[in-house]
């Protein structure tokens, strides 16, 4: 019997990385036994009628999907059903590839269950992620393309590192999400500013008719976070991502001073930020909560407060792959026992009973 304790116990022995590429290496071959693939397909994939949505045009049978970051360079995205997603995020990619930051650049912090990480966007590049994506795209579950500017890329060009992947992306995603908001890239958290995201918007709406989602920090104060959200919805964005990982090293004492955090510690700031958003733009953009989610009452709580979609990752690295299925299952609880007979009721609850 599969117990994910035990394997936790062997993966931590590794560096936070190494343990990450050995994921990677197992998930990458899973879909070649196709009788274990089947087999956890089936355990971990929830597909009720109550939980399908259309969004975008496209089916999310759940609304769990996996976090940017995991799958870097589109290389798992046949193993998410047996992990139970319904749909991916793969990303963040850049026009050029780049190494990232020096390692060790991944803390975890398992008392707190929670991890710290500086990646600095390392990945292969567009050209060689763009053709792993066209290997399995389209496929069984949307799939998100998460796309940022290159470390060595001046602000002044950032616009033009974006047009590049936009471009090249918009003909085998699902949604594209706008990475100006990880921590790791030097001033790339700079660009969230209302000027930038007018001319980024803009731009892309004369590019493609692909929905175009802005995904944010939590380290913004509500009310430039609002308007920031405003300001991309009015330019033509399609929804919000919120939150990526937080520099505030108060929620996490003894951590280092620099990478993201994420997990369990980021859980109430990205809910507080969420919720603050949602409050604006709730029936107005599609919402996607993201940021210390690992149960299905904290999932739950964020639809209600109004997500239509939620993703994890961290929690997974500490919980195990009968997360997805764990949360899909818990959330199904919740709605029977406030007496919603589909998902569609329990979004924004919070916001229709005020």
């Amino acid at each position: 019997m599969f117990n994910y304790k035990n394997l936790k116990k062997v993966l931590f022995l590794f560096q936070p990385e190494t343990a990450h590429n050995i994921a990677e290496l197992g998930l990458r071959a899973l879909p070649k036994c196709r009788i274990i693939t089947n087999y956890l397909t089936k355990r971990n994939f929830v597909s009720d009628p109550k939980l399908a949505q259309e969004i975008f045009n496209v089916k999310f049978i759940n609304p769990v999907g996996l976090a940017a970051g995991f799958d870097k360079n589109c290389t798992m995205v046949k193993s998410m059903p047996a992990l139970g997603f319904g749909y991916t995020e793969i990303g963040t990619m850049t026009p050029r590839p780049q190494d990232g930051n020096p390692k060790p650049r991944m803390f975890r912090y398992p008392k707190k269950n929670s991890v710290q990480n500086a990646m600095g966007f390392n990945n292969e590049g567009a050209h060689a992620v763009l053709k792993n994506l066209q290997k399995v795209y389209p496929f069984v579950l949307p799939i998100g393309v998460n796309i940022g500017k290159n470390k060595t890329t001046p602000e002044e060009y950032a616009l033009s590192d974006y047009k590049t992947l936009i471009k090249k992306f918009e003909k085998t995603s699902d949604y594209i999400a706008i990475n100006i908001s990880s921590p790791n890239t030097p001033n790339l958290r700079d660009l969230q500013n209302e000027e930038f995201i007018t001319a980024l918007f803009e731009m892309a709406k004369e590019l493609t008719n692909k929905p175009i989602l802005l995904k944010i920090a939590p380290d913004m104060q509500a009310q430039a976070a609002i308007n920031l959200c405003k300001t991309a919805v009015d330019a033509g964005a399609a929804g919000i991502i919120a939150t990526n990982t937080t520099i505030d090293y108060d929620l996490l004492p003894g951590c280092k001073d620099f990478g993201g955090l994420s997990g369990e510690v980021l859980s109430q700031k990205a809910y507080e930020l969420f919720k603050e958003i949602a409050n604006e733009l709730f029936d107005k953009t599609v919402l996607i909560s993201v940021g210390g989610i690992s149960s299905a009452q904290e999932a739950y709580k964020r639809i209600k407060a109004g997500a239509s979609l939620v993703q994890i990752y961290t929690g997974m690295i500490f919980e195990g792959p009968s997360t997805v299925k764990n949360i899909n299952e818990g959330i199904l609880e919740l709605m029977k026992k406030d007496g919603y007979s589909h998902i569609s009721e329990a979004i924004g609850a919070d916001l229709k009973n005020n």
